[in-house]
């Protein structure tokens, strides 16, 4: 599945610094994982899991294939971005291609990196970026709707659904509100097919001085507490170390990171809460030739689930041997939880749970 989460940001806030970290870690897993592909704008990386590593040591498994997520580096964004300013035709172009929007903000000072405002503001920055979007969206609806509203005088009941849902999208746009804000959660379906950037879910990335990565500083703090006011999230990263740590072997990495008071690479929560900004969860197959981790939307059914790994096995769907992924790990593998009636057999409507560890059984 591509699932991917595009990169924004103004100019010198460390956007390209940190996809830079993002494809030079891709580069190092390609050895290991062959999927790890790099394109000019495109880095595909593994997601951190180490009960991947787990189950795979108690399968005896010879590989070890983790689930991935893209990043895309999108062209950078200038006021006016909205009106066609700097590359923003491009820029438009692309973040509506993505799923969800990953948002880089300076929240650091430094003579030799100037801010293309003049000044530090994360959050002035931020509501630079959403207004630009924010304005695409309403230009964009407010061209949709006149015709739908005419043709839904004339009875035409797709169209007046259309404009019911579109209606007050414009107004909270025009009132400053991003889209998000303002669709009901049973018509999540349908705005998605609007493609509207503000309806995309946000992760503000806030890249902060060396000294301040554990930790923070003021402007992360600040950031932090918009990001709660709005349900987005918030991830702390410096990335002038991300840049660096991308350069050292994995043997070297541990003592730099211990060294700097960081429990792990930055990057790793990043790639962590993209994920779960995309509402999705791993689900895990173990064996001796391989241990595996896949990735599906929260809420996905038993059936579809085989599907991600092949076509044939949810055609062929019969039924779904599952372990939870504590009781693969109490009982010492698949052998161990049968015995003790940990393994459960669930059928196609079962919806997977995040660390499930699966064999399907079908027949085509």
């Amino acid at each position: 599945m591509g699932f991917n989460c595009g990169i924004v940001g103004l100019p010198n806030v460390g956007k390209s610094t940190l996809f830079n970290a993002l494809t030079a870690t891709a580069a190092a897993q390609a050895a290991n994982y062959p999927f790890c592909t790099i394109e000019p704008n495109v880095g595909r990386v593994a997601v951190p899991d180490p009960r991947l590593d787990a189950l795979a040591g108690i399968a005896g498994s010879a590989k070890i294939v983790p689930t991935s997520l893209e990043f895309v580096d999108i062209a950078g964004l200038v006021r006016g971005a909205s009106k066609g300013e700097g590359l923003g035709n491009q820029f438009l172009a692309t973040i509506r291609e993505v799923d969800a929007i990953i948002h880089v903000l300076r929240c650091f000072e430094s003579g030799d990196v100037t801010h293309v405002e003049g000044s530090v503001d994360p959050l002035r920055d931020a509501e630079t970026v959403e207004t630009e979007l924010m304005l695409a969206d309403l230009e964009s609806l407010e061209r949709r709707l006149p015709a739908l509203q005419k043709r839904a005088r004339g009875g035409d009941r797709e169209s007046a659904a259309q404009a019911a849902l579109i209606e007050p999208l414009v107004q909270a746009l025009g009132d400053g509100r991003p889209a998000r804000a303002a669709i009901p959660p049973d018509q999540a379906e349908a705005a998605r097919r609007l493609q509207l950037l503000t309806a995309k879910p946000v992760l503000y990335v806030c890249n902060v001085e060396e000294a301040a990565a554990a930790a923070g500083n003021a402007w992360s703090a600040r950031v932090a507490a918009r990001a709660a006011a709005e349900a987005a999230g918030a991830v702390i990263i410096s990335a002038a170390i991300e840049a660096e740590l991308s350069l050292l072997s994995p043997a070297e990495r541990p003592d730099f990171l211990h060294d700097l008071g960081l429990a792990e690479a930055g990057l790793d929560r990043v790639i962590r809460a993209g994920y779960d900004l995309l509402g999705l969860i791993t689900f895990f197959t173990a064996g001796p030739k391989e241990a595996r981790a896949w990735t599906v939307v929260r809420g996905t059914r038993a059936a579809p689930a085989a599907g991600a790994i092949h076509g044939d096995f949810e055609r062929g769907f019969i039924v779904a041997e599952t372990i939870a992924y504590e009781d693969y790990v109490a009982c010492n593998g698949e052998a161990g939880a049968r015995e003790a009636g940990r393994m459960r057999v669930e059928g196609r409507d079962y919806v997977v749970r995040d660390g499930d560890v699966m064999l399907f059984r079908f027949n085509v």
